[in-house]
């Protein structure tokens, strides 16, 4: 790779109107940082135009063994609620009980 980083420049201006277009409110001293490290940034994403991907195959997945496994749909007994409920902290009957929440 190459070491000279085409470096796109942010300006301040862009950060401000980045920052507006977000609803974010930045101080000056804010806006100047932010325009460095958002240049830099851009910098390393450049590099990966760099890189020589022309024989490398799309990818869903890193690891190219797996794949969709699917099974048969078969109806089977339910647990009994007694064995469901049995580490239930709180229960009403045959249900789970929670708390309220709103």
């Amino acid at each position: 790779m190459n070491n000279n980083i085409n470096k796109m420049i942010i300006t301040e201006e862009v950060v401000s109107y980045i920052a507006g277009l977000s609803r974010l409110s930045l101080k000056k001293k804010e806006a100047s940082k932010f325009c460095g490290q958002l240049s830099d940034i851009l910098g390393y994403i450049d590099q990966l135009n760099e890189v020589d991907v022309g024989d490398t195959l799309p990818t869903t997945h890193v690891l190219p063994s797996m794949k969709n496994v699917f099974r048969e749909d078969a109806a089977k007994e339910s647990l009994p609620a007694e064995k469901a409920l049995q580490n239930a902290p709180l229960r009403n009957k045959d249900l789970f009980s929670v708390p309220k929440v709103i």
